[in-house]
């Protein structure tokens, strides 16, 4: 990991969370800030700019104040990106990670049983499961032919 890296920690329920950013006027939650900010303007609400954060200089950087690297260390303390260095590169990718390894599997699938933690991982599972069938020598069917 990049020694001069933002290393952020944010909660088991803020990663799980769908959506963060709501409207104070009638509660409706969005995923993605510019979305809350466009909805707002439907109540006749100014547009709320995000502050910018004061650039630090980088730890043994050039001290240009350029923005630091952020990386994401997962909460759960017995994980392997627990460590900042291990930590994952974006925000997403934490996300999904924390889901898929320390989450409920909300989504089924109704032909196998197989059960996800991220639903995009369920719908792509659904669209092809049971649609490929390999059958080995021994009589077992699988889905890839590898």
């Amino acid at each position: 990991a990049d020694p001069g890296a933002e290393v952020i920690a944010l909660s088991p329920r803020t990663l799980v969370a769908t959506n963060r950013f709501v409207c104070e006027i009638c509660n409706k939650g969005f995923q993605r800030d510019q979305n809350l900010q466009l909805h707002r303007r439907g109540h006749n609400l100014p547009w709320k700019l995000r502050q910018r954060t004061v650039l630090l200089p980088r730890p043994g950087g050039d001290g240009s104040g350029a923005p630091r690297k952020r990386v994401y260390v997962c909460p759960e303390p017995t994980c392997v990106h627990h460590d900042p260095a291990r930590a994952l590169g974006d925000l997403t990718g934490i996300k999904k990670h924390f889901s898929r390894k320390h989450g409920e599997k909300r989504w089924k699938c109704e032909r196998c049983a197989k059960r996800y933690a991220v639903h995009s991982d369920w719908k792509a599972h659904v669209k092809n499961c049971g649609t490929r069938e390999y059958r080995c020598d021994c009589g077992i069917l699988f889905s890839r032919k590898d």
